[in-house]
């Protein structure tokens, strides 16, 4: 059985929506546990993260950076980085603003630092980019371009049953999928 934790913020709402597009898309790798984790019960939770074979990290971006409780949450790990408890594990990442850019890649760039700082190795989301030429569409898996991971837009006039998009939702999925098949291969399931 392979495990992966999806350990997430979510202030508002959308990124956690966005966090179980990512659960559903790992889950339909067979064989494979996802544990959802909210930062705001980590206390909880450690040992669902010290156990994952893979952890993928979700927060907003807010003001061009992770949010404030997803960096808590990222110094709180610091005693476990100390004991290296997650080398060798994967890890990869997504995150949500309402703009369309809103500096999500720092976020992500930031996710996949501390990664590094475990020891952990990071998996990008492996697609090509979306809506970017006179055929596409908004419409499309990867509309927003990211390839360090998946990035999700919610308009903040509409809540998290409307936003972001279905296609942001997919791309999250395929994120999560991409996990758990590499997991699995890293473990010779």
């Amino acid at each position: 059985m392979t495990k992966v934790a999806v350990v997430y913020h979510s202030k508002y709402g959308h990124t956690e929506a966005v966090a179980k597009s990512v659960q559903a898309g790992a889950q339909r790798v067979s064989d494979t546990e996802v544990k959802l984790v909210s930062v705001t019960d980590i206390d909880q939770c450690w040992d669902d993260l010290h156990s994952a074979d893979a952890i993928i990290f979700g927060c907003p971006t807010y003001m061009g950076s992770a949010s404030a409780d997803f960096k808590k949450f990222m110094e709180a790990s610091s005693g476990f980085w100390m004991e290296q408890k997650w080398k060798d594990k994967l890890a990869a990442g997504f995150t949500n603003s309402a703009s369309q850019s809103g500096d999500k890649l720092n976020t992500l760039v930031q996710q996949a630092i501390f990664a590094a700082q475990h020891g952990m190795i990071w998996v990008s989301l492996g697609m090509l980019p979306g809506n970017n030429s006179s055929t596409a569409s908004i419409n499309d898996l990867n509309r927003l371009g990211s390839f360090m991971g998946a990035m999700a837009q919610s308009n903040n006039d509409q809540g998290p049953d409307e936003a972001p998009l279905v296609n942001d939702h997919e791309t999250a999925a395929l994120l999560g999928l991409r996990v758990a098949e590499l997991a699995q291969r890293f473990a010779g399931r």
